[in-house]
Formats: structure tokens, sequence, C-alpha cells
């Protein structure tokens, strides 16, 4: 289970505990996020190429004895697991992926109201280090404010869960591994993007795509078609809710991923 930006693998805390009766749950923190190691990006940024950040995955999982598994992901998280399966479609039964399109198609359709709802994307990947000494002065306040512009504010999260967002953003490191991952997406991930289109290359495991129907995802794009694209066979559509769907509407999504993890 793979989380997004600013957040850490707590997102899932209103999932997880139901999940965990018929799954075995591996929640982790992504490469620069939460308590995970936070390299430098370097000159092209590959540290947080989406690539590099699948590959850190796969290895946790096979660590822990997991050759095949499902994978459930949102926002940042649901990059890099559309980049595991991708990489490694051995690996990955079926895939969840919560509010997002793929990376390439949201840069290529790009419109004002994209722009103005994820201004954030166009912040982040300004060149270092303006990003990260702005989000250092008061990463507090970045969590807040990002978190709380969203359609919901910021009522559906837990106030434990908003201070371990906050408490790691405030960590050493954290503000540059932040930017590192949007610099990545809209450089070297595109690059891989485009590769995988021009050589004809899809997802062939069923691939279940969810969004929140008050979100920028819903009102800019057509997901279901947008992952129809790059993947053979996608079910999936809108819910009751915004960007952060696990905090938002937990009983409307395990309603959709359960049955779905249960196929065979």
């Amino acid at each position: 289970m793979l989380h997004g930006h600013p957040q850490t693998h707590a997102i899932w805390h209103k999932v997880a505990p139901q999940l965990a009766l018929s799954h075995t749950l591996v929640l982790c923190d992504l490469r620069g996020y939460g308590d995970s190691a936070k390299p430098a990006g370097g000159v092209d940024h590959a540290s947080y190429a989406k690539r590099t950040m699948a590959a850190d995955m796969l290895a946790v999982m096979e660590a822990l004895g997991h050759a095949r598994f499902d994978i459930i992901a949102h926002d940042r998280g649901a990059r890099v697991a559309h980049r595991l399966a991708a990489d490694h479609p051995q690996a990955v039964r079926r895939l969840v992926l919560l509010d997002v399109a793929p990376t390439l198609e949201m840069y290529e359709h790009t419109g004002e109201a994209f722009a103005r709802a994820y201004w954030h994307w166009f912040f982040l990947i300004q060149p270092a280090p303006l990003p990260e000494r702005l989000i250092e002065a008061d990463p507090a306040a970045y969590v807040r404010d990002v978190m709380g512009r969203r359609s919901a504010g910021l009522a559906p999260f837990h106030p434990l869960a908003l201070a371990e967002y906050q408490r790691c953003l405030a960590q050493p490191g954290s503000a540059h591994a932040l930017c590192e991952d949007y610099r990545a997406a809209a450089g070297i991930d595109l690059d891989h993007d485009r590769a995988d289109r021009a050589a004809g290359r899809m997802l062939e495991m069923p691939v279940l795509a969810l969004w929140g129907e008050q979100g920028a995802v819903h009102r800019c794009f057509r997901p279901l078609e947008a992952w129809q694209r790059v993947a053979r066979v996608v079910e999936g559509g809108p819910l009751r809710c915004g960007h952060y769907i696990a905090e938002e509407a937990p009983e409307a999504l395990l309603e959709r991923v359960l049955p779905f993890l249960a196929a065979q």
C-alpha cells in the first residue's frame, strides 16, 4: 500500500484494519517521505524517478518473501505503482489506483483549471533551492495548506495523522526529496512513459481506477479512459469524496477494493 503527497503510510489507518482481516499488508513510506531515506536527487533527478522508487518497493516485497502481490496506491504512490507494474509485470497481480490519471496524460492535457488546482505540481519542480527553502520555512503550514485546499478541507484527517504528516515533512531532507519526486515526474518519468507508449507496452494485469468526484482529476480528465490507454483490463469510477479517498471515504473504498482483490 503506497501513499501520496505530502503524506506517509499513515493515510491507511481507516482502511488497514479491515483489509488486514483477509490480506497480509505491507505499508511503506516512499523514498523521501515519512521516515524513509532521503537521498539527494542528482542532476537528472534519477534518484526519485518512479522507476527507482518502484525498485525500492519491489525490493521490500521480495525481502519479505512476496514474489507476487496486489498494490493499492494513492496519488504519488499510484505513480510509483504504475511504473512498478510496467517494469515488473510478473510481480503485480492486481492494481488499485486512487485519484490519479497517468502522469503523461496529465502533463500533456494540462489546462487552466488543473494548473490552478494542482499549483504545487508547478511550484515544486522549480530549480532548487527555492521551493525547498519556502517549504522548510514552515513545513506544518505547507501540509495544512496543500491538504486543506482540497474539497473537504482538513475535516477528514485525524489530528494524529495530520501531526504525523507535519512531523515527517519537518525532517532534514524531506522538502528536497518531495521536490525531487515532482522534478523527476516532469522529466525522466515522462521519458520512461513516452518510451512505453512508443513501444506499445501496456499493463496486462487487472486495474481498478477510483477517483473522487469532487476532485480535480474528475473535473479535468477522463480517468477511466486515460487508464484504458495504458492498461488492457480496467474498471472503476468515481466515489463521493475528494482527493484523499482513504481518509474521506474509507467505507466506499473498501466496498470497491475488497471484491476486486478477491477475484481470481
